[in-house]
């Protein structure tokens, strides 16, 4: 019996929206059993280490339902396609919700964000060179924008500020590539 052995076979579409589509999935165990997963399948998303010239980061602020509140975070959001690459859609999301473009994306990180229930993937770059350009903003989107040094946001991580899980992989991630 191999842990390789999972074997699709059924997946039923129940729900969708523009961000998710919710399947049923019937599976085969390793040992032959069958059982349901519910699982999530989303196109893909990207996120970014926006670096001003002074190299502060670049955060956003915004509402976030799931949770009730405000949360700081990297610019992030999803592909508008599943064809679409995601470097450009970093480069879309930098400039709607930051206000600024960059001809200098450099890819940091892969992350999958929930592994045990959803498909979504986020690839991390890093933005530098950054020039001003205009928010562009979705009508249900409320961002603010503000400017942090590597050792703010490191200090916020550990004092519980920063939660938001792609943004504490991103800063960390790109901190260590500051040390060498």
């Amino acid at each position: 019996m191999s842990i390789e052995s999972f074997e699709l076979l059924d997946r039923r579409e129940v729900d969708s929206n523009k961000v998710f589509r919710y399947c049923k999935d019937r599976l085969r165990l390793p040992d032959g059993h069958e059982v349901e997963y519910a699982t999530l399948l989303h196109k893909g998303a990207a996120a970014i280490v926006p670096v001003l010239p002074d190299g502060r980061i670049l955060l956003v602020k915004q509402y976030r339902h799931a949770i009730g509140r405000v949360a700081l975070e990297i610019p992030a959001g999803g592909r508008d396609s599943e064809e679409e690459p995601f470097i450009e859609a970093a480069a879309r999301e930098l400039r709607e919700e930051t206000g600024y473009k960059s001809d200098r994306l450099t890819h940091l990180i892969t992350l999958v964000t929930a592994i045990a229930y959803c498909n979504e993937v986020i690839e991390v770059y890093v933005a530098e060179d950054l020039k001003p350009s205009r928010q562009d903003l979705d009508p249900d989107e409320f961002i603010d924008v503000f400017p942090y040094s590597l050792q703010e946001l490191t200090d916020k991580i550990y004092a519980g500020e920063l939660q938001d899980a792609k943004t504490i992989a991103a800063v960390m991630a790109y901190k260590n590539l500051q040390k060498t």
